[in-house]
């Protein structure tokens, strides 16, 4: 399968630890964004929105990564990252949507406009950032992991996003249910180092 990717970006990084999850080899294909490589004619053929990661199996093209990590969990039958009960499955997609839509969002809402467009720190939208690391640490009240008691596609997804929030420099102290998670995450999480392989070309943003 072939694998669109950037290293640095947290939703390419959760599709890596799964398929290391799962056990699904990956042709990776670094596509440089800064440079337009996305918006080039031979992959907006393949995905029209042009966006990373994009995954390419045979003669079907997906992205969106969550959607990436749950085809690729059911591809290769690994029930246990994104179990059948339609209760544990219910609220593993709402973690999935609580990442993509509130907790990379906002991040990518304060830090983006200033690492790409060198735009002012916006202080509300740090507050908004903080708000949200807070509503996750306390849906990990009394919960080993992100939905439950076992390791899920939520927490390969959450993972990418907050060890992004640690990289750059956002203190996770302040929410001891998302550090104590992050730290379980760090030697549970399968390809946790290609993550922090990822994490390490990120930092180079802030330089």
């Amino acid at each position: 399968m072939d694998f669109y990717y950037m290293p640095g970006s947290a939703p390419c990084r959760a599709v890596q630890m799964t398929a290391a999850a799962v056990g699904a080899d990956l042709n990776l294909k670094f596509l440089n964004l800064m440079a337009g490589e996305h918006m080039k004619p031979e992959f907006t053929k393949i995905n029209p929105q042009h966006v990373i990661p994009t995954l390419v199996d045979g003669d079907f093209a997906l992205w969106e990564s969550r959607a990436v990590c749950v085809y690729l969990i059911e591809k290769f039958g690994k029930e246990e990252l994104f179990p059948k009960c339609p209760k544990a499955r219910a609220v593993i997609n709402q973690r999935l949507y609580f990442d993509m839509g509130t907790l990379y969002q906002k991040f990518a809402d304060y830090y983006y406009p200033q690492l790409f467009a060198k735009a002012p720190a916006d202080p509300e939208k740090f507050k908004a950032m903080e708000t949200a690391m807070g509503f996750f640490n306390t849906f990990l009240d009394g919960s080993k992991y992100a939905a439950g008691d076992s390791l899920t596609v939520a927490d390969i997804s959450l993972v990418a996003t907050v060890s992004t929030y640690d990289a750059a420099g956002f203190d996770l102290t302040k929410y001891p249910n998302v550090n104590k998670w992050f730290q379980l995450c760090k030697s549970t999480v399968p390809g946790y180092d290609i993550n922090q392989a990822g994490i390490d070309e990120f930092k180079k943003f802030f330089d």
